[in-house]
Formats: structure tokens, C-alpha cells, sequence
């Protein structure tokens, strides 16, 4: 196998049992360390090198603002424990605080060094489109801050025409649309989104093969697509992710899967080189 590296764009940390109704948040000796080693095993496992950390959306949020802050805090901690394996982070604001927000952008990229703000307008109240995302995509831009937005198929508040309006408006800022493949109908609206709206990259979240991923790179390049999972953490996650061994078996170039596999999002991100020494993939890890 060539010596790819595998970051993954799309990884979320945070307790998911309340908000999905999978019964009361387990105890244990160490929870943090525990989520910690299950996430690191699937990484391993699956051959994934470094994955872009967000909290999860379904935080309960009593205290508004102060709640937020305190999961960007914690996702930026998240980053700095293992920075080897967690390259960047990328924080939450909600669009319902309305201007109260702007701050904590400027916080999430000043302070916390954030690279991105993350919108998943099915936990937060609004439409993708809503004036209020719009405010704090426009900080975003300002900040050098990436959007990266949540586009789940069969949910109207997602809705991809919903993201293009958004990167319409907002044409020199690069938008990654997470999700968009998740559903068939999703796959072949994204072939003409992504003409009309050039700077909306998509990444591979929640696909049910990549063969349906395929024909969207043969269209717009390799440069318009990164490779995510979606994984959150235990026990909301996976034990293999089929679509990366689709996408290392395809008749893609090498170039192209280099591109998706990572180069794309360090590009976006301001990452810089991957760092020397063998992929996860490559070394066996993997396997």
C-alpha cells in the first residue's frame, strides 16, 4: 500500500446518551481516558492517522452562552492532549444567541486557536439559511475561521440548497459540507450544488458506498472532496469505516486519494506537511 496519510475531518467528543436516548451516561473509573482509548483503537484499527476534533451538538446548554464556552474550552484541551493524533479542533456557537455570539467566535479563533466553526442547525433551533447563521458565518470570514456545515439528508432545516445559499453569499470563504452524501438523493443533488457554488468542499460522512461518491470527483476533481466518518464518541461509533477501503481500492490516482485523504483538509485548515515517519495505514496498524 502507498504511504498515505489519513486524517479524518469529522470527529465529534462528547457524551451522546441523554440527547439520543441511549439511557444514563455510563460510570466509570476514568471516562475521559476511557472515550479517549476507544476513540484512539478505532483510529488504529480503521488505518486513520489524525481526525479534526468538534464537540458534540447535543451538549445540554442551560447556562446559554457559558456552556458553550466551556465545550470549546474542552474540545481545545481535547487538541492540546494529543496533538499528534488531534492536528486542529473546531468549536460550536449558536446561532440563537444572535450578536452575543460574535464574541465567542472571536474567542474560538484568538484565544482557543480554534480553526473552524461547525454548524448542525438540527440541534440548534434554525435553518441552515437562517439570517443568524449568516451573521456568524460572516465573523467567520472575518476571523479566518472555516464553516463547516452540517448537511444531513432528510432534514429541511439542512437542506444542501439550504448550504449553497450560504456559500453563495459568502463566495471567498471555502465551506466544508459534512454529510452531504448521506443519502442517494443528497449524492446526485451534490453533483450540481457543488458547479454552482465552486467553494463548498464535501466530505464523506455518512455515505453508504463510494461508488456513489465516485462520479462527484470524475466532475468536479479530487480537490472538492475530504474524508470524514462522522465517529463520535463510544458508544455512538463504528468498528470499521468501509468507505476509506473503497476509496484506497478505487482506480483513483494516487494524487487524487492523497488529496482526500488529507491533503485537502491540511490545505483548508492551514495545516501545513503531514509529519514525517509512516502512515497508520502504511505501518500496519490498520490491519
Amino acid at each position: 500500500m502507498p504511504d498515505y496519510e489519513i486524517l479524518d475531518c469529522h470527529h465529534h467528543v462528547g457524551d451522546v446518551h441523554g440527547v439520543l436516548g441511549l439511557g444514563p451516561t455510563p460510570t466509570g473509573t476514568d471516562p475521559a481516558a476511557d472515550e479517549l482509548a476507544v476513540r484512539l483503537a478505532t483510529m488504529d484499527r480503521n488505518g486513520v492517522d489524525r481526525a479534526i476534533v468538534i464537540p458534540g451538538h447535543g451538549y445540554l446548554r442551560p447556562s446559554g452562552l457559558a456552556d458553550t464556552r466551556r465545550i470549546n474550552d474542552a474540545i481545545a484541551a481535547y487538541r492540546d492532549a494529543t496533538p499528534d493524533r488531534f492536528p486542529a479542533a473546531v468549536g460550536i456557537v449558536e446561532p440563537l444567541y444572535g450578536p452575543a455570539g460574535l464574541d465567542e467566535v472571536d474567542r474560538c479563533a484568538h484565544e482557543l486557536g480554534l480553526r473552524g466553526i461547525s454548524f448542525h442547525t438540527r440541534f440548534q433551533g434554525v435553518s441552515t439559511d437562517s439570517p443568524l447563521v449568516r451573521a456568524l458565518v460572516g465573523r467567520c470570514a472575518e476571523r479566518g475561521l472555516v464553516p463547516f456545515v452540517h448537511a444531513l439528508g432528510d432534514v429541511p432545516d439542512e437542506a444542501l440548497w439550504k448550504v449553497q445559499e450560504l456559500g453563495r453569499e459568502f463566495p471567498e470563504t471555502t465551506f466544508v459540507v459534512l454529510d452531504a452524501f448521506s443519502s442517494f438523493e443528497q449524492c446526485r443533488q451534490a453533483l450540481s450544488v457543488a458547479e454552482i457554488t465552486p467553494n463548498l468542499v464535501f466530505d464523506t460522512s455518512l455515505a453508504y458506498t463510494f461508488d456513489l461518491v465516485e462520479p462527484f470527483v470524475r466532475r468536479h476533481g479530487a480537490s472538492r472532496l475530504v474524508f470524514g466518518t462522522d465517529l463520535y464518541s463510544t458508544p455512538l461509533g463504528y468498528r470499521r469505516t468501509h468507505v476509506l477501503g473503497q476509496i484506497l481500492d478505487s482506480a483513483l490516482s494516487e494524487d487524487d486519494k492523497r488529496l482526500i485523504l488529507a491533503g485537502n483538509t491540511r490545505a483548508i485548515l492551514g495545516l501545513g506537511p503531514a509529519p514525517r515517519g509512516a502512515s497508520a495505514a502504511a505501518s500496519g496498524k490498520g490491519a
